[in-house]
């Protein structure tokens, strides 16, 4: 796979340590908030502004931990990889959170979801296994 999409990622997780996940308009696939940077953008400020326009959280880009750089086959555009700068946000994030910008829904997802095949290949194959113990059960 050439070409690859160059992203930011951001785990948010609730109280119950469940993630969310948006799914952009026109598409079928769940995968964490986030996009690609702009140019000059590093990876914690893309993150922090994707989640800003998708969702209306404000995330100091200072306070995501960064989880390192994955792979995976892009969700939505076959053929092609997805490179992501991924991160998590320290805090529990309200459960309330509603779509904005190009995102038409948000979805709360555990352990017992993984096998949802319409959950992004980044997030079940390069991410989840980053999560900690108390999320995997």
């Amino acid at each position: 796979m050439s070409n690859p999409i160059h992203v930011s990622a951001v785990v948010l997780r609730d109280l119950e340590g469940r993630v969310l996940m948006v799914r952009k308009r026109g598409t079928a696939m769940w995968m964490n908030p986030g996009g690609k940077p702009e140019a000059g953008e590093d990876g914690a400020r893309c993150g922090a502004r994707e989640v800003a326009e998708e969702l209306g959280l404000s995330l100091d880009p200072a306070r995501l931990v960064f989880l390192g750089e994955q792979r995976a086959a892009a969700a939505n555009e076959a053929g092609r990889t997805v490179v992501s700068q991924t991160y998590a946000w320290p805090d529990p994030v309200a459960v309330d959170v509603r779509p904005a910008a190009e995102i038409d829904a948000v979805r709360w997802v555990g352990p017992g979801d993984l096998g949802d095949p319409s959950l992004a290949p980044l997030f079940v194959q390069a991410i989840v296994p980053l999560l900690d113990d108390h999320w995997l059960g």
